[in-house]
């Protein structure tokens, strides 16, 4: 009986060693960082800290960008869809934020801290 035991261990183990190309799934975080890494051209974010009411994003092409500000705990503040270069953050209390900014299929993420 052991020895039935032990050729169903070995058998088992064979079959494992000589299996490749199982991979295990990638998550849609994984998925979702690959797109982050994507670099707007010549973005800049200023008047940080942002001692008024007014945050300036500007980038090289100047396209219509999505500004998503996240709380440096996770929790969505604001969103705005930005035709010009003004983002209003008159609704923010004082604090350290950080915007996602969509500008076509690139995104970028900026830490700022309004004051």
């Amino acid at each position: 009986m052991k020895k039935i035991y032990l050729l169903v261990i070995f058998i088992g183990l064979a079959c494992f060693s000589f299996t490749s190309g199982i991979q295990a799934q990638v998550s849609t975080t994984q998925k979702q960082e690959k797109i982050v890494q994507h670099k707007i051209d010549g973005l800049r974010v200023f008047q940080n800290p942002a001692a008024r009411n007014v945050l300036y994003i500007t980038s090289a092409k100047q396209l219509t960008k999505t500004v998503t500000i996240y709380t440096v705990l996770g929790k969505k503040v604001m969103f705005e869809v930005l035709f010009g270069t003004e983002l209003d953050i008159s609704s923010l209390n004082a604090g350290v934020y950080v915007a996602k900014i969509k500008e076509g299929n690139k995104v970028a993420t900026v830490k700022f801290i309004k004051s």
